[in-house]
């Protein structure tokens, strides 16, 4: 339920009544100035139209609702909510995910491996509340494209904005792995993790993976990877970004799991193989669950001021009103 901040604001509803009363003794009346062709001092010009009279009674209606909702704009509403707020760091984690042509596949059901692996990252952000998370993206080379931070809005609007072969068509396992240990290096939080979603193999960059899962185990960061899609020929259609032009045809998915698995033990982390969409967000949960550490946290009240909502729908009734009245009727006010 609203409050309001300044409910004085309500006393003005007082001249709605107050304005009637007035009329009906007769105080205030409108101004009029009566004309007929045979007697000066007849009656009065009426329309009986019933379109007419229903447009009168409408703009009647919509001044009463406008002036009330100027009137609550006035009291300040506010929708009060409660608000978890952590007064201890969680987990920093960052997902390093391959942006190569060929997550363009589409074999994770109906969706591209892309776009699976977009979708769970989403799920993750909706489930977690604690955690600090950020996104590598690897191509021919790769770059932070969000570090490690608790807002998620942040987080899901830079992943609309990872598009296939964004860095490249080539696959730098290597400098993603290094590049999101550096970016937790220096972090105080008490438990970091990768996790590091592909479907290909190092082909591209200056770091060998190895090395790099050398430096996160050195860090005691472990690297969880996983294996997107299935092996074999696949459909494949992707658009780049920077030429625009579009390729497609199929794909041969081969990628060798022995160098995948091999990094994830040499950090102490784990490998998945994952080839449906459900099979990819219970493996990803699991992860996120395990790495996940107990919080201590308090809540606060949070304002939303909803005067302006209620302002421009009055304001709005009432220049109805006025259109209604001026326009249509041609009433002069």
């Amino acid at each position: 339920m609203p409050s309001f901040q300044n409910p004085e604001a309500f006393f003005l509803l007082l001249l709605i009544p107050l304005l009637y009363l007035l009329r009906k003794l007769k105080i205030l009346t409108r101004i009029t100035f009566p004309a007929v062709l045979e007697d000066w001092g007849g009656k009065a010009f009426e329309w009986n139209g019933s379109a007419q009279k229903l447009l009168s009674k409408i703009s009647k209606v919509m001044i009463v609702l406008g002036f009330l909702l100027v009137v609550i704009a006035l009291a300040d509403p506010v929708l009060s909510r409660q608000e978890k707020v952590y007064t201890s760091l969680g987990t920093d984690m960052i997902f390093v995910l391959d942006a190569s042509p060929s997550m363009a596949a589409r074999d994770m059901d109906t969706l591209t491996r892309m776009d699976a692996a977009k979708n769970t990252i989403r799920r993750v952000l909706e489930n977690d509340d604690g955690s600090r998370i950020g996104i590598v993206v690897l191509g021919s080379e790769a770059c932070v494209f969000v570090p490690p931070t608790p807002d998620y809005n942040i987080v899901n609007e830079k992943l609309n904005e990872i598009k296939i072969g964004l860095l490249g068509d080539g696959s730098a396992i290597g400098d993603g792995l290094s590049t999101a240990v550096c970016h937790l290096m220096s972090s105080s939080a008490p438990n970091k993790c990768i996790i590091l979603l592909t479907d290909g193999e190092n082909n591209a960059g200056a770091i060998h993976p190895e090395t790099a899962a050398n430096l996160a185990a050195t860090n005691k960061i472990p690297v969880y990877v996983v294996g997107i899609g299935s092996k074999g020929s696949v459909v494949l259609e992707y658009e780049d970004p920077v030429s625009g032009k579009w390729y497609s045809g199929h794909y041969d998915s081969n990628y060798n799991s022995a160098s995948l698995k091999k990094l994830a033990s040499i950090s102490g982390g784990h490998y998945f193989e994952v080839r449906t969409t459900d099979s990819f967000l219970t493996t990803i949960m699991n992860v996120t669950k395990k790495e996940s550490v107990v919080q201590n946290f308090t809540y606060k009240t949070v304002n939303d001021l909803l005067y302006d909502k209620f302002l421009l729908v009055g304001i709005i009734l009432l220049s109805l009103a006025w259109l209604i009245k001026r326009v249509f009727l041609n009433e002069m006010l």
